[in-house]
């Protein structure tokens, strides 16, 4: 295995490949800054002119951009709180609030530290033991699919300062979620009509409007006393403590997202949800969570990157595609003649360790390139409000309308802005409702084919060992707060 490392890198390294590894992650930022497009449709988009290359140069660009644009989404996530993906809405949250106290450069540094470390580790894990965990991840079916989007959604009553008013905001979610066209009968739902609507509310109008638009309203405001971010250089930078209190927080995101990762259809915006949850039960201040917790940052960025690679896995193993991402990456290999399946690691042995060669390459380039450069993206935040708002409105509306070249998603962004605005006017937290969005599609197509396998019985989350253990985690989930509750009463 090591000697087929070795000859990996002797590919990687040839300069016409190091080009391409440094133009696919440097092209990943960039499209991952983008609110609207994303790591998967960069690839998309980049996927023809990939025909005149070597096979080999190809699939090395193509997943620079995919993990490289984890990064990218970073940066807005931080600095204007405007997720670029769904894997961003938990960096988002402490990340913003970071840099509003003057310390985005110690966000953006930590989690360029975070991703680079979990982004190695899980390359090294697809390395070295990628075909058991697809085996492990095989395991997984309709009914611990639908527990594992149970459990996140009713874990999102934890975000907020009420646990009702989060798990208010996740059902709002999920109502949106259920606009459009019935998965598996085709027909409409909840769209009255109106064309616009058959094909449902997507992750991104509702993102961008409700952070980022909501964010400028919320600002416009009071924009009199809105005064720039005055940021002093020692907070740009990481401190000792940063360090101390941030390094087990990685560890636990980047083993969760790699475990997240190599199940099919989870995805990174699963693991950033699992890891921020996890760390907060862990962390000795949890009431800083929400509020500026560097080490809620650090835990979501090594969770994301390290899904994102862990998604890998299951393609290289099984020749099954563990998210959007690396869904493109097989469809690249298919046009590109080579066959995707449990021969691919050996019949096509140069292909497969040059990739995992080059992502060890091209996650060095990304923290050589974003870690010095974390205080300069920062001080963009010295820039008055009233210059600022406007460009934030322009990144966000272009981003929306780039997704799909469709002036309606501009609308859904300015209506959802003004819903975003009117929750915080009632102290109604924003990221679950948009976390249940990106989960009720997952949880809802699971129930329904959980139930079709069962012929309607529910015993069928029972039955299955990984499933009851998911389902004793969801009831304790749901009952844990209610017991705390009553203890709290009768103490009263």
């Amino acid at each position: 295995m090591f000697d087929l490392l070795f000859q990996g890198f002797a590919i990687a390294l040839q300069p016409e490949n190091l080009l391409f590894i440094f133009l696919g992650v440097v092209i990943g930022q960039v499209v991952g800054a983008l609110p609207g497009l994303g790591p998967a449709a960069g690839m998309a988009l980049l996927l023809p002119l990939t025909f005149g290359l070597e096979p080999v140069t190809a699939i090395m660009m193509l997943a620079g951009i995919m993990y490289g644009g984890q990064y990218g989404g970073t940066l807005t996530s931080v600095l204007i709180n405007v997720p670029g993906e769904a894997s961003g809405v938990m960096t988002a949250l402490d990340g913003h609030a970071m840099a509003r106290q003057g310390r985005a450069g110690a966000a953006l540094a930590i989690a360029a530290i975070g991703s680079f470390l979990a982004g190695i580790s899980a390359v090294a894990a697809v390395a070295l033991i990628a075909p058991p965990l697809a085996d492990f991840g095989l395991n997984f079916n309709a009914p611990e699919y639908f527990l594992l989007a149970a459990l996140g959604i009713i874990a999102t009553g934890s975000l907020g300062g009420s646990p009702v008013r989060s798990l208010i905001a996740g059902v709002m979610g999920l109502m949106i979620a259920l606009i459009g066209v019935d998965p598996l009968t085709g027909a409409p739902r909840l769209s009255f009509d109106m064309p616009v609507l058959f094909e449902g509310i997507d992750f991104i109008p509702v993102a961008i409007g409700v952070f980022g638009i909501a964010e400028v309203l919320s600002s416009m405001e009071r924009i009199a006393s809105v005064q720039p971010i005055k940021t002093r250089l020692k907070d740009m930078w990481l401190t000792k403590a940063d360090w101390v209190t941030c390094r087990l927080s990685i560890v636990r995101g980047g083993i969760i997202g790699l475990f997240v990762g190599i199940m099919p259809g989870a995805g990174a915006s699963v693991a950033s949800l699992l890891a921020y949850l996890s760390e907060r039960k862990f962390s000795k201040a949890p009431e800083k969570f929400g509020h500026g917790a560097i080490d809620g940052v650090a835990a979501a960025e090594a969770a994301n990157n390290s899904a994102a690679h862990g998604g890998l896995i299951p393609m290289l193993s099984l020749g099954i595609p563990g998210s959007a991402s690396s869904a493109v990456l097989l469809a690249a290999l298919i046009l590109h003649g080579i066959r995707p399946g449990p021969m691919l690691m050996t019949q096509e042995a140069p292909l497969v360790w040059g990739l995992i060669a080059s992502m060890f390459i091209g996650n060095i380039i990304l923290l050589v390139l974003n870690l010095p450069l974390a205080p300069l993206f920062a001080a963009i935040l010295r820039v008055p409000y009233v210059y600022l708002a406007p460009g934030i409105l322009a990144v966000s509306l272009v981003g929306a309308y780039a997704a799909t070249l469709d002036m309606g998603e501009v609308w859904k962004c300015i209506l959802f802005g003004v819903l975003g605005w009117l929750m915080m006017k009632f102290d109604i937290p924003r990221a679950p409702l948009v976390l249940a969005l990106v989960l009720a599609s997952l949880m809802e197509t699971s129930l329904r084919q959980s139930l079709l396998l069962s012929f309607g019985s529910p015993m069928i989350f029972v039955e299955r060992p990984i499933s009851a253990v998911l389902l004793v985690a969801v009831l304790i989930a749901l009952f844990l707060p209610l017991i705390g509750a009553l203890r709290r009463r009768r103490r009263a």
